[in-house]
């Protein structure tokens, strides 16, 4: 058994080292910026952290596995043979943000079971002066500037026609992106925010349903825990559950099935 209590408390030590590493190089003109094989870009600050949290988690937690956006690692913790747990690490997630000067991006850490079930998550965004963080069975929470952590709970909303929605952009939807533009022409509100921000912002209450088209395991488990921890539900467009699917869907709960018929209906 673990005591996710420390796990919690080593996540925020973690965090705290990242914000001091991803702050200093953010809007600084030695900020160095590469682009990966798949045309995204990666700064040296994404590889910094990663390799720091790396470091650290070999020390105090030399039995678990790690994944991370840069280094890899998904052969192993992912293997149907592998029985331990393993940490998930996106350095920073919004790195188009982060070179642009937009303060929307965040480090997320994320712990996961040997049954595969994320268990543990922090999202630290510094530069928004905010930190999201949760466990299994003990809320999700947020601080602000630093201030005593709040407890959260998704919204009540009942219908999508009164339902706010955050997304991040029209691409990688194929045969959904019909679909999903049309349903934004019945739903009361609609914001392209994109990235942790929306998910964080359903874990709140401040928005009701948050999807990304596509996205990978570090993209979406320290989000998935939190924003079932405040009530919500985290699935991928087909309707699984979970952290583990092609894309990211986030909501109160009450919308998700609804979500989900309007948005692959005739599929």
């Amino acid at each position: 058994m673990r005591d996710l209590a420390l796990d919690l408390s080593l996540a925020h030590r973690l965090a705290n080292a990242a914000d001091a590493l991803s702050m200093a190089k953010y809007r600084s003109s030695e900020l160095v910026i590469e682009t990966k094989p798949d045309l995204t870009p990666v700064t040296d600050a994404d590889k910094g952290i990663e390799f720091m949290i790396r470091d650290v988690l070999s020390q105090e937690r030399p039995l678990d596995l790690v994944i991370g956006e840069e280094f890899g690692g998904k052969e192993e913790a992912l293997a149907p043979t592998n029985t331990k747990y393993y940490w998930v690490i996106d350095p920073i997630d919004g790195t188009k943000n982060f070179v642009r000067g937009v303060p929307t991006w965040a480090t997320l850490i994320a712990l996961v079971n040997s049954e595969h079930e994320v268990i543990l998550g922090v999202v630290s965004a510094p530069a928004l002066y905010r930190r999201w963080f949760a466990y299994k069975g003990a809320g999700a929470f947020v601080s602000e500037n630093g201030d005593t952590p709040r407890k959260l709970s998704v919204s009540a909303v009942t219908k999508l026609d009164d339902a706010s929605i955050s997304y991040s952009d029209l691409i990688g939807w194929g045969d959904r992106r019909q679909k999903f533009i049309d349903l934004q022409e019945r739903i009361w509100r609609t914001r392209g925010l994109g990235d942790f921000w929306s998910h964080m912002l359903v874990a709140e209450g401040s928005v009701d349903i948050a999807v990304e088209p596509s996205l990978a395991l570090w993209d979406m488990a320290a989000n998935a825990i939190i924003v079932t921890e405040a009530g919500g539900v985290f699935g991928d467009l087909n309707g699984g559950l979970g952290a583990h699917g092609p894309n990211g869907l986030s909501t109160n709960g009450k919308l998700h099935q609804a979500f989900l018929d309007a948005i692959n209906a005739g599929k």
